[in-house]
């Protein structure tokens, strides 16, 4: 049985798979699965903390992790998922600055920690490598604007119905259509950036309007 933090071996072929890799020549791959540290991670698992200097990067290997700010009040506002594939932390390695988010297990994942040193290396001797990650920044850079221009401008039953949407389209569906995430109301409300109690109110009028099913945690959009 595998044990919370433990090491676990991600073989070279696995770490080929991801898409920001795939540019790579045969030897920088190599350099990465040599220096790289994989870890499995069970549910409420902190990564990195907001505010902690980071070292190196993390692949995703599987699972799902929010990133979230936190508040002056302490209220999370949770920026995006990062899920199988993803690279996050990689910013603050670059800019060497501390953490700017957080990034919570919500379930159960492995992750390779790749130290600074090796990414450094990549964007130094890989060009594509590099303008990859160029792109990967402006599409995050692009989701926060439109963030801040949602939180502005539309109400909160638009940006609840949005987030309902992005989430169908992020995880995979069961047979019977329902989002295969599991949620708390806290953490919805945290997506939309409301409280909790008009989350729980906007999802009972979606589902007497017969726009969603609620099954427990589970939501599944009609």
């Amino acid at each position: 049985m595998k044990k919370e933090g433990q090491e676990i071996e991600i073989s070279l072929h696995e770490l080929q798979q991801h898409e920001i890799f795939r540019g790579l020549t045969g030897e920088q791959i190599a350099r990465v699965s040599q220096t790289m540290v994989c870890n499995l991670f069970k549910k409420g698992s902190i990564i990195y903390n907001e505010g902690s200097r980071i070292n190196g990067s993390y692949i995703i290997n599987s699972g799902v992790l929010k990133i979230y700010k936190t508040g002056f009040d302490g209220k999370e506002q949770i920026i995006r998922f990062a899920r199988k594939g993803d690279l996050i932390a990689f910013r603050s390695v670059i800019s060497e600055e501390l953490a700017c988010t957080t990034a919570e297990v919500i379930q159960e994942t492995t992750t390779c920690y790749i130290p600074g040193e090796t990414l450094t290396g990549l964007i130094k001797g890989n060009p594509e490598f590099a303008m990859d990650l160029m792109k990967l920044t402006c599409r995050e850079l692009g989701e926060s604007n439109k963030f801040l221009t949602d939180i502005a401008q539309k109400t909160v039953r638009e940006r609840l119905a949005e987030v309902l949407l992005l989430l169908m389209d992020t995880f995979e569906l069961d047979e019977e259509g329902t989002i295969q995430i599991s949620l708390t109301r806290e953490e919805l409300a945290n997506m939309v950036g409301t409280a909790t109690e008009s989350v729980i109110r906007l999802l009972s009028e979606f589902k007497a309007d017969k726009m969603i099913e609620l099954q427990g945690r589970k939501i599944k959009l009609l």
